[in-house]
């Protein structure tokens, strides 16, 4: 039984085209059946999921990123509906950073 990676049924999924050269398309195609897999677009998801594990801490800082953002999107919308600060301070230490420090409030070294 192949094991997966990463689980792929309950995420979203988009269709792309890409140019390829003929003989890398025939390649892939033949790995697919060495490797027993379902076809040349299974071999190419995996090949973009190794890469993805090589450069893992790319990805860390992509996704960290990404948190900083939506956090910092969080903040101004607490502010724009004058949510209570009590409330909003305690969002913050259930969600373990705030956008400005990036902290985990487990982590401070009075704590």
């Amino acid at each position: 039984m192949k094991k997966r990676l990463i689980p792929t049924k309950d995420r979203p999924s988009t269709s792309i085209s890409m140019r390829l050269p003929v003989d890398l398309l025939e390649k892939l195609k033949k790995i697919a059946r060495l490797k027993e897999m379902t076809g040349y677009q299974s071999v190419i998801k995996y090949y973009i999921g190794q890469g993805l594990l090589r450069d893992a801490d790319l990805v860390h800082q992509i996704e960290a990123e990404d948190a900083e953002l939506e956090a910092i999107r969080l903040e101004a919308t607490f502010r724009k509906i004058g949510l209570d600060r009590d409330k909003v301070e305690a969002f913050w230490k259930e969600w373990g950073f705030r956008p400005s420090d990036k902290r985990t409030i487990g982590s401070d070294s009075g704590a």
